[in-house]
């Protein structure tokens, strides 16, 4: 436990939570220590710098050590605080939702290419959890307008929510259905989704803070990892608009089957773009950000 002769600072219980987290071989112990001292304080990234020598209260010092104990036992940073930033965002996340990711980010990068800031266009986010997708573009692009389904009643509360913190409910709204039963026929120009994508049989060998935080639903893929993709690439195909654009996460090793499927459907222009880890991450007949960088704008 942490030393109580002397309070710490933010300095010293940055570097101490730094140092037992490294020690439990944590990933990024740097960044999860000082994501975690930063709410257990109150404080913000710039306080750490600006004032490191600020001294902590008992009970600020007690809730990092709690958190930290948390995370030593792979609990993930965002189920521990309740958050995660996503792209420009920052979403509410509760155990009813995958917690977003980096690699997802890389189907915003197709989408900012594709879709110029001022444009409206409609679109629609298929098993969209938290919201993370629809949420943070709709951010970025004033005149889009759009829908998140899912099945799950509570991930749906998760993305009102999230929604309406960042005062976007005016411009989407959010169904229970299945994938995209219920929806017109050509009517969105783009159709997102993160599906689920991992093969059965290898849930329990993904890491802990993956396999036991992450809700199963958000993560089987079916025996092979595909099975969403042989229902989304059919519904995809029906209700996007004559020239729309879907993009699609996938596995790293996913790309040509993936690709393969959504050729079969009749989509033209298929590519696959990697992810800034130079892995295959996305499935669209968008742009490739890879290759037409988004224009500074």
């Amino acid at each position: 436990m942490t030393d109580t002769s002397a309070p710490s600072t933010l300095v010293t219980a940055w570097k101490a939570a730094t140092a037992r987290l490294k020690a439990g071989r944590i990933d990024s112990p740097s960044i999860d220590a000082r994501l975690l001292l930063e709410v257990a304080t109150g404080a913000g990234r710039a306080d750490i710098l600006t004032d490191p020598y600020r001294a902590l209260t008992p009970e600020q010092q007690a809730t990092l050590d709690g958190y930290v104990e948390r995370r030593l036992k792979r609990e993930p940073v965002s189920r521990i605080l309740g958050k995660k930033g996503f792209w420009k965002i920052m979403l509410n996340v509760t155990p009813d939702v995958l917690s977003p990711r980096p690699d997802t980010e890389a189907i915003l990068d197709v989408v900012m290419l594709a879709f110029a800031p001022h444009q409206a266009f409609t679109m629609i986010d298929l098993g969209t959890g938290s919201g993370a997708i629809l949420l943070a573009t709709l951010a970025e692009r004033a005149g889009a307008r759009g829908v998140g389904t899912d099945i799950s009643f509570e991930a749906l509360a998760v993305a009102r929510d999230n929604a309406a913190s960042l005062d976007l409910d005016g411009r989407c709204d959010f169904l229970r259905t299945e994938w995209a039963v219920g929806m017109a026929d050509h009517s969105f120009d783009l159709v997102v989704s993160n599906p689920p994508y991992i093969p059965s049989d290898d849930i329990d060998g993904l890491d802990p803070e993956v396999r036991d935080h992450d809700p199963r639903l958000a993560l089987d893929g079916g025996p092979d990892g595909l099975q969403a993709y042989r229902d989304l690439a059919p519904e995809i195909l029906r209700i996007l608009k004559p020239g729309g654009i879907f993009a699609v996460e996938i596995g790293w090793d996913q790309g040509p089957q993936v690709k393969a499927l959504f050729e079969a459907q009749g989509f033209a222009d298929v590519i696959v773009v990697k992810d800034l880890s130079d892995r295959d991450r996305v499935v669209t007949n968008g742009p490739d950000p890879r290759t037409n960088p988004i224009p500074k704008m």
